[in-house]
């Protein structure tokens, strides 16, 4: 980090290409905030697998398991201990719990000679288990070494934690991360989040998500200076990008004013079922898109993406999107609520000149006695649906107010 600030300070038109699994909260920030380009690598190398993670506490008999199954199958095993003062004593704690299996030591103090002989070692299969501090954590690819062991795994930052996992499973072979924090110890709410991110995130290429909860865990940190860190958890990431894109927005246009988000309030909604869609995670990345979506390019986008991936839509998710597309339109109309009482909606534009007169007037006179203006507020639509099914009733609605559009 300081290297790459003081190239810039050497020459100020110095371009610079960064490559990171998972990128620093400040330079994610940036690039999403288009003051940085970034491109993302999503294919892994061709058979690779996911790495199994498991979150437990400290337990000699688990790590003595994991270190023999990886042993017995050709293998080999970090285990990180990041206190280069009792590393000794962790090398004397494994060989007790599996004496037939050798072990050696090896940290950033060490002669540069005698670590170099210790790795050599190591990479030609001169002992199967290496205990060291996070040394390891970059330039290291061992492909035999497919079980990582990390101790005190609450002590790490997500994207090192992701980092050090990233050290095992390098080959076609099944890798294995096993990360302990203490026994019979309380951990912090911080710590929790953190372990439990990393045990969410396990399938390939999620460096990037990984990287992004980073950021909301630690904040967006100083766009002029190298702090990394920031609080903008207690908000949200999302609705931190939303007040920090309208800050600057007013600030460089004296005429612009913050799209008013429209209030909806209907007696239906969908979901994402399990049998569309299984994976948690996944789940809640759709959620995410669905809710992200503002114009009817990214509705289009999204149910293109979502047959794709998963299949025909059920009805359930049918009715999801059509919601996202009530909302695109009552941006579109300035519709700053609608809502649904006993098969009557009423609908509130919150800038009338938006609308069209013409069209309203049609729409009136179409609609058979079931749309008129409400006599006491005339920026209020009144859509009677009466008793309709649930996608018959989106569609109708959706219908309704599209005619409006200009």
């Amino acid at each position: 980090m300081k290297d790459k600030e003081r190239l810039k300070e050497i020459k100020a038109s110095v371009d610079c290409l960064t490559l990171t699994a998972t990128p620093i909260p400040r330079t994610l920030h940036m690039s999403l905030l288009k003051i940085r380009d970034m491109s993302v690598l999503n294919t892994p190398p061709s058979n690779r697998h996911p790495i199994e993670t498991v979150v437990e506490e400290f337990n000699p008999d688990l790590i003595a398991e994991a270190i023999r199954r990886e042993v017995e199958r050709g293998g080999q095993v970090f285990y990180l201990h990041n206190r280069i003062e009792s590393l000794q004593e962790i090398q004397v704690f494994l060989q007790a719990i599996v004496p037939e299996i050798l072990v050696e030591t090896a940290h950033g103090q060490m002669d540069p000679s005698e670590l170099e002989d210790i790795m050599h070692r190591f990479i030609h299969g001169g002992f199967q288990v290496l205990v060291s501090t996070t040394i390891i954590e970059n330039g290291i690819d061992i492909p035999n070494v497919n079980t990582i062991i990390i101790d005190r795994a609450d002590i790490y930052g997500i994207s090192q934690l992701y980092q050090l996992r990233g050290r095992v499973g390098r080959s076609d072979r099944l890798a294995y991360a096993f990360l302990f924090y203490p026994d019979r110890r309380a951990l912090n709410e911080l710590a929790m989040k953190r372990l439990q991110i990393i045990s969410d995130f396990t399938e390939l290429g999620s460096g990037f998500k990984v990287a992004m909860k980073d950021l909301e865990v630690r904040g967006a940190g100083n766009l002029l200076g190298r702090e990394q860190s920031g609080d903008i958890y207690s908000v949200g990431f999302d609705l931190y990008l939303k007040l920090l894109d309208e800050a600057v927005q007013r600030l460089s246009d004296s005429k612009y004013e913050a799209e008013e988000e429209p209030y909806l309030e209907l007696e239906y909604a969908g979901y994402l079922p399990d049998g569309y869609i299984s994976v948690p995670t996944l789940k809640m990345e759709v959620y995410k898109k669905i809710a992200s979506i503002l114009t009817q390019a990214d509705l289009e986008a999204l149910l293109e993406e979502l047959q794709d991936r998963f299949g025909p839509l059920p009805e359930e998710v049918q009715s999801l999107l059509s919601l996202a597309e009530i909302r695109v339109i009552c941006r579109r109309l300035s519709i700053s609520n609608l809502r649904e009482r006993s098969g009557s909606v009423t609908v509130e534009f919150s800038k009338v000149a938006k609308v069209s007169v013409e069209r309203l007037l049609r729409l009136i006179r179409e609609g058979g006695g079931r749309i008129k203006l409400d006599p006491h507020r005339p920026n209020v639509l009144v859509i009677q649906t009466g008793s309709i099914g649930l996608r018959e009733k989106s569609e109708f609605i959706r219908e309704r107010l599209a005619s409006l559009l200009t």
